[in-house]
């Protein structure tokens, strides 16, 4: 703690990145069979990927039918088996996040975490429940409603050697800290001359929710993808989830890993022996020849329930989901585009400045030989998030405008 005391008005850092350049590694590419589930208002239920739903009271009920009860396309419903029958332990995705954020603390004393209500309630979203008895309220500290000040504090306490995760209650809520994520998370590294490393996590729920409201339906991948030195992930699954949370707890790069509100509930299996995620690395969730979308997020499941349908109509679209947010994977993303030659982005971002935006550009500069038809990019309306429910749908991609889009591109 004296460490994080030490860092306290200390500025903040990393080596910059430009979000249209990437790393070309080269990737193996996994297809998992995964559960899918979402917080409705009514009630918390899950769907598996046979089809089959488990329900779960949460206190409020309506429009159930409006979930994505087919989330996965033919192709894969095909040849998935029941969970029940695989290898591992299922988890929702909020403890999926627990599990990676607990072995990294077991793994590594400098890891610690810091935010509101994040000991011994738990996290406003219980990621953290369970971790302050365990590790005394040092390694989890619960902080004053202050994000630019607890921000801060944890960048100065990354420059002394620990590795703190910090939480943001909700992700709109950073944008008070913006000047400790942008001119000291990002730039310290450059700016001490390489002396310092900010091996720092900012984290927490956002996305368009249920009704929540403009102020707490920030996508703030937008906000951040133009700060140098920062990388930006986003998770989809409980089994990416944990990975993700892993790799960007041991990076020396400061990471923000974008948690979507509504995918907390999601189940899934995943393994029981460890494993550590590539943070510069897409997931191939359905391979196909006609066209690539490209996608991240709660929007994967909306692409999936479309593809059903694509499918159905004799389409055969391949899905990415690309995870890294900055930088991209564009050796990935450029292997699908030379194969079906033509591309769909789907994104919840705001149109204007998002990341279809900056991915749109990133591909027109390098695969723009092998394309037979302009990108089209999907993203949510650049308008303020409506509380109604109806209006609040009418803003973001929804799954009918996708076969629509795939249509039109495959004409």
């Amino acid at each position: 703690m004296a460490a994080i005391i030490q860092g306290i008005g200390a500025a903040t850092a990393l080596t910059s990145a430009n979000s249209l350049d990437t790393k070309k590694s080269f990737f193996s590419n996994s297809r998992r069979s995964l559960s899918v589930g979402a917080e409705r208002k009514g009630r918390t239920f899950v769907v598996r990927s046979d089809g089959h739903l488990s329900y779960g009271l949460n206190g409020r009920g309506r429009r159930a039918e409006q979930l994505i009860t087919n989330a996965v396309a033919a192709k894969e419903d095909t040849a998935a088996a029941s969970t029940s029958s695989k290898p591992g332990h299922e988890l929702l995705l909020f403890e999926a996040l627990r599990e990676g954020l607990e072995e990294e603390m077991d793994r590594d004393p400098a890891v610690c975490v810091m935010g509101e209500d994040v000991g011994h309630y738990g996290g406003s979203y219980k990621v953290t429940k369970g971790l302050a008895p365990k590790y005394g309220d040092l390694r989890v500290l619960d902080t004053p409603i202050a994000e630019n000040s607890f921000t801060g504090m944890g960048i100065g306490a990354a420059m002394t050697g620990l590795r703190p995760v910090i939480e943001g209650m909700n992700m709109g809520f950073l944008l008070l800290a913006f000047n400790q994520i942008s001119n000291n998370c990002g730039m310290l590294h450059y700016t001490s001359g390489g002396q310092f490393k900010i091996p720092v996590v900012i984290r927490g729920p956002g996305g368009v929710g249920r009704q929540l409201g403009a102020e707490h339906s920030q996508r703030l991948e937008s906000y951040f993808q133009s700060i140098p030195g920062i990388q930006m992930v986003a998770c989809s699954t409980p089994y990416n989830a944990k990975g993700l949370m892993k790799a960007a707890i041991r990076s020396d790069n400061p990471v923000i890993l974008f948690e979507h509100v509504l995918l907390y509930n999601l189940k899934e299996r995943i393994p029981d022996e460890e494993y550590v995620l590539n943070l510069e690395e897409a997931e191939m969730v359905r391979p196909g020849e006609h066209v690539t979308i490209l996608t991240y997020s709660r929007m994967r499941y909306h692409v999936m329930q479309a593809a059903k349908t694509l499918v159905n109509k004799g389409y055969d679209p391949e899905v990415i989901d690309i995870r890294s947010l900055k930088p991209f994977d564009l050796h990935t993303i450029g292997n699908s585009v030379k194969k079906t030659h033509r591309v769909l982005i789907v994104e919840e971002c705001m149109r204007t400045g998002g990341i279809g935006a900056s991915l749109t550009a990133a591909i027109t500069e390098n695969f723009h030989d092998y394309l037979d038809a302009p990108i089209i990019c999907l993203s949510s309306q650049d308008v303020p998030t409506p509380y109604a429910g109806t209006l609040e749908n009418w803003t973001v991609v929804q799954p009918a405008q996708i076969v629509t889009a795939v249509e039109q591109l495959c004409q």
